[in-house]
């Protein structure tokens, strides 16, 4: 038996508590009869208050380059319409809504009687008729009016949500497993095993999720050899209480007040804020215009003087416009947003914000060595196969359903053979070749050739030459969801018609920065195309070397250099005529998963030493680099990798240049009972792009400032054997300074862990 208790306090001081404690245990239990029949039992449970995500810059780039705001991060709805905050859910631009899609609107407006004007709202009935008499004294169209003075081609976000108020960052983790091994013969054991967790937490994806009690379950059938294995195994998935925060977050909004109801556009949110916008900034301009003729101008100069009057208060404009639309919004806490927050959390998606999956995957693999039939000084050869299936199940609220409601099944098989020849103890040659099969892709081939050279004993001199493969995820397939701002589509065929993408395929636009500049031009905007889905391949060389110097110093040195095929991106995109691609402002941002057709390169390095000391001492240390061929970034020099390629495409490689790690330690050992270790960590500031960023972010110029900043962390710990109770007794910190660090986009912000902890071992000696 053994057992291991770990407690202690996390500290950050981004977290709306800064220290909370943290608690860890766990058990181990085994026992064997009669060199027979053998059980294992284990237990664990950890509970925390996690770390927070609470970055608020604006990363919407959402202004021009020449204004002295851009392209900072520090805007906020006051200073930017169309501020979308990293964690703030619910600000995205809900359905691409800018000022300028109601011109048409006010156009209409503009032929209304007053009477019908005032059912609408009654202030529009003012601002038609000072519409009209600013047309009338100065000459201009009613249209040149309303599209240069009221109604700007501006985005506009609605108010967001933070995510602290929308989750709950209390973190639990309880996993149970156990197995049952019974020896046929003395080369022959049968085994059964089941591994169960449960467990709460929020994590990072195509959103930031909160899952409260899924569960996850393995059980496995299991019979191995000395030369063979056949074992089955079933994972089985359940999502819990879970939801995505950024849907929640906008269905709260449109809970509270629809963004766009033509039925009502006075109790609209958007609406109200046009309106509110364009009668201040007619009030503003009449204002001036009069202002300016008094003091004798020409009418032009007057036009222009009143024209920049409006834009010099146009952050005014914009900062009453949304008080005005927000006027009684729901506030985090009180009974009203409660109410309504767990109205939205209990309905499925696309009518609310829980997902529920309930996948379940079925797995069966078996493996036989010749040696019985070979002799393995000739080959050491292999064959082995196996055969899976996806049942996936989300009750529709993540995949794509059929016509009948039921979900798709995905079916992959696959088998491969391989040889070894050892020479002289010298040289040892391994090849391998495998194929594998998925029901939705064509079949992949996969071989693999290595050897390893053997000096003196202790020096290996390695090289190899890989090829592998990616099968697009369960969700890259066939992932069918749907929120107030944006679709997320798979890739393959079936989803790509059933929203009628290949029929509007002349009519889809690269979501981009001349998109967003142009929202009214469809003259300007770029046209994309979706190509076969296909899975994405790579080949590797590498060549290493692996040896103990004077049994004191053991080097570890490798160098490789890839090539990645067909790589899946994202693309984002909008196809405006499409009725199964419409919001209720306007066409929706599709966005999709789709491979890159030329190939990406990329190579990198790595060394690591450990230096043995006397008395149980080890100084270690160890650097990794992993360099992406793009944007002139060379192998040693210092530049950051791009997430850019040279043609234009973005790239998710989101990868430090430059790891590093450095150690002195102390082992335990049987002339001593105490020991330590003392590690510090540090990496590379990096960029970071992803498919659900803002389109303006993911551009070539701007992706630069999408950044992760370089941090280092200091680990330490203190080790006791108390050999009288077969235990040992630890006292350590990770993150000892305590330096706030993130590793991605939208991720927590990572702080201190200090914790004390004691192991029971009845073995230990």
């Amino acid at each position: 038996m053994s057992a291991y208790v770990k407690g202690g306090v996390m500290h950050a001081s981004n977290r709306s508590e800064a220290t909370t404690p943290f608690y860890d245990a766990s058990i181990r239990f085994a026992k064997a009869f009669n060199n027979k029949l053998a059980f294992k039992l284990n237990a664990s449970y950890l509970a925390a208050k996690d770390w927070q995500a609470t970055d608020t810059r604006d990363q919407s780039f959402g202004l021009g380059a020449d204004n002295a705001l851009y392209p900072g991060f520090d805007r906020t709805p006051a200073t930017n319409p169309n501020y979308n905050g990293v964690n703030m859910y619910g600000d995205e631009n809900s359905s691409n809504v800018s000022l300028a899609s109601f011109r048409p609107v006010f156009a209409q407006f503009m032929q209304l009687p007053a009477a019908q004007l005032n059912a609408i709202d009654p202030r529009l009935t003012q601002i038609v008729n000072g519409i009209k008499a600013i047309s009338a004294g100065t000459g201009l169209p009613a249209s040149t009016i309303i599209n240069g003075i009221l109604l700007p081609d501006q985005l506009v976000a609605r108010t967001g949500y933070a995510e602290r108020d929308l989750v709950d960052y209390r973190t639990k983790s309880l996993k149970l497993s156990g197995a049952l091994h019974y020896r046929l013969s003395d080369k022959v054991e049968a085994i059964v095993q089941a591994n169960w967790g449960l467990g709460t937490t929020v994590y990072t994806s195509s959103d930031r999720y909160y899952i409260k009690d899924f569960t996850l379950g393995q059980y496995k059938l299991e019979l191995k050899g000395d030369h063979f294995f056949v074992r089955a195994y079933t994972t089985q998935e359940r999502s819990g209480d879970a939801y995505a925060a950024g849907i929640l977050a906008s269905y709260i909004n449109e809970a509270w007040k629809p963004s766009v109801n033509s039925a009502a556009l006075a109790s609209s949110w958007y609406p109200q804020y046009a309106f509110t916008y364009g009668g201040g900034a007619l009030q503003l301009f009449s204002q001036a215009l009069q202002a300016a003729l008094a003091a004798g101008q020409t009418p032009q100069a007057a036009y222009a003087a009143a024209q920049s009057a409006v834009s010099a208060n146009a952050g005014l404009l914009n900062g009453v416009a949304r008080s005005t639309a927000d006027a009684g919004r729901l506030q985090p806490g009180t009974a009203e947003f409660n109410a309504v927050a767990d109205r939205v959390k209990g309905n499925p998606i696309p009518q609310g914000a829980r997902f529920l999956d309930r996948t379940n995957l079925y797995h069966a693999e078996g493996m036989y060595n010749f040696k019985k039939l070979l002799d393995p000084k000739i080959a050491e050869v292999l064959v082995g196969g196996n055969y899976r299936v996806y049942d996936l199940n989300s009750g529709g609220t993540l995949f794509l359903q059929k016509p009948g409601g039921s979900e798709y099944n995905i079916r992959e098989w696959g088998g491969y053979v391989q040889a070894v020849r050892s020479f002289a103890d010298v040289f040892k040659l391994t090849g391998s070749i495998r194929y594998d099969k998925n029901e939705n892709f064509k079949g992949q081939w996969s071989p693999r050739l290595s050897g390893v050279l053997t000096l003196a004993k202790t020096h290996n001199i390695r090289a190899s030459y890989q090829t592998g493969f990616r099968i697009p995820t369960t969700q890259n397939q066939y992932i069918s969801l749907a929120s107030p701002v944006s679709l997320l589509l798979g890739g393959l065929q079936v989803v790509r018609d059933a929203y009628n993408l290949n029929s509007y395929a002349d009519q889809l636009y690269a979501y981009d920065d001349t998109y967003l500049s142009n929202t009214s031009d469809r003259s300007k905007w770029n046209k994309i195309r979706l190509t076969e889905f296909k899975p994405e391949r790579v080949l590797t060389y590498e060549v290493g070397y692996k040896g103990m110097i004077a049994e004191k110093l053991l080097i570890d040195a490798y160098y490789y250099n890839s090539v990645f095929q067909n790589y899946i991106g994202g693309l984002v995109f909008i196809n405006p005529d499409n009725p199964k691609t419409l919001g209720a402002g306007g066409p929706l941002t599709v966005s999709s998963p789709y491979n890159y057709e030329k190939n990406i390169r990329y190579q990198g390095f790595g060394l690591g030493l450990d230096y043995l000391l006397p008395k149980g001492f080890i100084i270690s240390g160890n650097v990794s680099n992993t360099t992406l061929n793009a944007g002139g970034v060379g192998l040693f020099d210092g530049k950051r990798n791009r997430n850019v390629l040279d043609d234009g495409f973005k790239v998710g490689f989101n990868t430090p240049k430059y790891r590093y790690n450095a150690s002195v330690a102390k082992r335990i050992s049987a002339r001593s009972n105490w020991g330590f270790a003392v590690t510090y960590r540090y990496q590379d500031a990096f960029n970071w792009i992803e498919l659900l960023l803002p389109a303006r972010a993911r551009t070539a110029d701007n992706n630069p400032q999408i950044l992760i900043p370089a941090y280092g962390t200091l680990d330490a710990q203190v080790s006791l054997k108390i050999t009288s109770v077969k235990s040992i007794l630890k006292l350590g910190a990770s993150n000892l300074l305590n330096k706030a660090y993130t590793t991605a986009w939208g991720n927590p912000q990572i702080g201190g862990m200090y914790y004390v902890s004691l192991s029971f071992d009845e073995l230990l000696h």
